[in-house]
């Protein structure tokens, strides 16, 4: 290595861990999660455990990394053969195998030890939260619909919030999470679609890959026509004001220009649709149901 390379700094092990968990996508299930965390606290004591809320966060992002670091360990031979994804950490050895299962290893304790510190019941359950993280990208193998998988384990995270406030079941927090997992493996639906030739080519299992991009598109569809029914559900259920249903409307607008993007003959706006359009819903209703959270009476 000549001296001017050695100069330049290279990117730490940390920085390169995060980007091969890609940690700034925590920003789809984490706002749900909240919701159900301030949901509860409104309906327990109506104030804001400020404790209870960092708990949760820990927790939802260490199982996220924890559920990341596995998919990328366990699928780095696939992701060689994808030109799309031939470029990830574990493949140019970016990050090492043994350094990927380190960052995996940390993020999981750190889940566990959160669900431990908040109650007893979510301590006991939080094993199960992570059998799925681990099937999920098995899930490729061995099923045309590994997106169902997906969308299973994002859904138990409004659950797992609101047991990790109140330490007791809610199915409010169902209906919130079956909308978190349908809304997930829907748009799971639409990023699969760039990667058909590839599956195809190489034995991958997905849901495009073996009923063709129209099909799955109109699948991602109906899975989005779902979740604003199983959210409008959710706001009925917990009795929501005039922000959350403003927050609705915003979320359906947003679901009519994702699908307006992306069609069987052109996916180039792809990218958009995925991160940009869905992080947004995330954030946009989230902030709506805590303003009308907060205006019915949820004190700080």
């Amino acid at each position: 290595m000549s001296v001017s390379a050695a100069a330049v700094p290279q990117p730490g092990r940390t920085r390169a861990f995060l980007r091969l968990v890609l940690i700034e996508h925590s920003v789809f299930a984490l706002p749900f999660a909240y919701i159900a965390s301030f949901t509860a606290m409104f309906q327990e004591d109506g104030r804001v455990d400020w404790w209870k809320l960092l708990l949760v966060t820990v927790a939802m992002v260490g199982l996220r990394t924890f559920a990341m670091a596995c998919n990328r360990i366990i699928d780095r031979e696939i992701d060689a053969r994808n030109p799309r994804t031939a470029n990830r950490e574990l493949v140019t050895g970016a990050v090492s195998v043994r350094s990927a299962w380190t960052g995996a290893l940390v993020a999981v304790v750190l889940f566990l030890g959160a669900a431990g510190l908040l109650n007893p019941l979510c301590l006991a359950l939080a094993p199960i939260a992570v059998i799925p993280m681990v099937v999920y990208p098995y899930g490729k193998r061995f099923t045309d619909f590994p997106h169902a998988i997906l969308g299973f384990a994002q859904a138990m995270g409004p659950v797992g919030a609101w047991l990790a406030v109140t330490g007791s079941w809610s199915w409010d927090a169902v209906v919130l999470g079956l909308a978190v997992g349908v809304w997930i493996g829907g748009f799971d639906l639409i990023f699969a679609c760039q990667d058909v030739a590839a599956d195809r080519a190489h034995g991958v299992k997905s849901t495009p890959a073996r009923f063709g991009i129209p099909a799955a598109l109109y699948g991602a569809r109906a899975c989005h026509a779902i979740t604003t029914a199983l959210l409008a559900w959710y706001g009925a259920a917990t009795h929501a004001g005039a922000f959350f249903w403003a927050g609705l409307v915003v979320v359906a607008v947003a679901f009519l220009y994702e699908h307006s993007i992306v069609t069987p003959r052109d996916l180039s706006r792809l990218n958009r649709a995925f991160f940009t359009v869905n992080g947004f819903i995330g954030i946009a209703l989230f902030v709506c149901a805590l303003l009308d959270l907060t205006v019915r009476g949820l004190g700080v």
